[in-house]
């Protein structure tokens, strides 16, 4: 494992053809309250990126702002200011040139103004050549809004975005949203996407204790994200190219669980970084299609699902009636 400008490196190949997909994960560390900290930090792990040849760049949620702490007036003022829409300059400037000789999309995460006063909508936008990145076409607005975020952020306007890609179809997710099995369900069947884009500050911490089976665990919701993520790609059978925030917030103290990866359609993992340090993980030449078929072959279970199940009348939800 290299390290270069501070990061580590992690970088590995799926493959020998050089036609398919590179992608790099970022799993970093959000400054608090820092926001130009956070461009710089970003803008250094892009040129790593474009260096080794990633094709898809993606960030953690709230790479740009941090995430939210209980004092309020001063989370407000920090926010406020870090809004994406507020950086469009330093996109332009700094990012977008660097699309280009493999490089074709940056995934960001921050937040934008929201529909009340003082409360924001949390998005998922995809940098490419284009200007209208935080367009509806190329934005995804988180849905399903969780904790202390209910304080700040509102639901999006809609549940899903996908993007069609030379390397296949993307559907996203923020976070908790991963958590809705409807929601991945409408992405693998209705949608047909080939892989979720899954971003997050999803935490490490969380006691479950059951002390007759002599069970317990400090770390359950990062436990939950390595389960979940195994799971849902392979009752979907997609791919699940996930990064997550790692680290402690600089405020809160909250420590985030890291394990930034990526997860067949089999729901095997296949590389994941550090619940403890940063670290850029690159995975060359994945054959996204390649490993779908195969599991295919074996078991399709969305062909097997639409023998019991039928699509009700707007097509997002099923229902076994006749």
């Amino acid at each position: 494992m290299a390290t270069i400008d501070e990061f580590l490196i992690a970088e590995r190949s799926y493959g020998d053809d050089e036609s398919k997909l590179s992608v790099g994960l970022a799993n970093i560390r959000a400054e608090v309250p820092d926001v130009e900290a956070n461009k710089d930090k970003i803008l250094r792990a892009l040129r790593i990126f474009k260096e080794r040849g990633v094709n898809i760049a993606v960030f953690p949620e709230f790479c740009l702002t941090g995430y939210f702490w209980d004092e309020r007036e001063d989370v407000l003022v920090h926010m406020n200011a870090a809004l994406a829409e507020g950086h469009a300059g330093w996109i332009e400037r700094e990012l977008q040139p660097l699309i280009g000789d493999g490089l074709e999309a940056i995934v960001l995460n921050g937040l934008t103004a929201g529909r009340k006063h003082d409360c924001f909508l949390n998005r998922t936008f995809v940098v490419g050549r284009h200007d209208d990145y935080l367009a509806d076409e190329n934005s995804y607005d988180k849905v399903f809004i969780p904790g202390i975020e209910k304080d700040y952020t509102e639901s999006g306007r809609d549940d899903r975005l996908v993007l069609q890609t030379r390397h296949g179809r993307l559907g996203f997710t923020t976070c908790y949203d991963y958590l809705f099995s409807e929601l991945l369900r409408e992405y693998s069947m209705v949608e047909k996407v080939d892989a979720i884009v899954q971003i997050a500050s999803w935490r490490a911490a969380g006691r479950r204790d059951y002390a007759a089976m002599n069970v317990r665990t400090d770390h359950y919701y990062g436990e939950l994200w390595n389960s979940v993520m195994a799971s849902s790609s392979a009752t979907n059978q997609v791919w699940t190219i996930a990064c997550n925030a790692v680290g402690s917030h600089a405020v809160s103290g909250v420590s985030f669980w890291g394990g930034s990866g990526i997860w067949a359609p089999s729901g095997i993992c296949l590389v994941q970084a550090s619940h403890v340090n940063e670290e850029l993980v690159i995975v060359h030449n994945v054959d996204i299609d390649g490993a779908q078929d195969a599991e295919k072959d074996d078991f399709d279970y969305a062909f097997d699902f639409k023998q019991v199940y039928r699509p009700m009348r707007d097509g997002g939800t099923f229902t076994r009636d006749v």
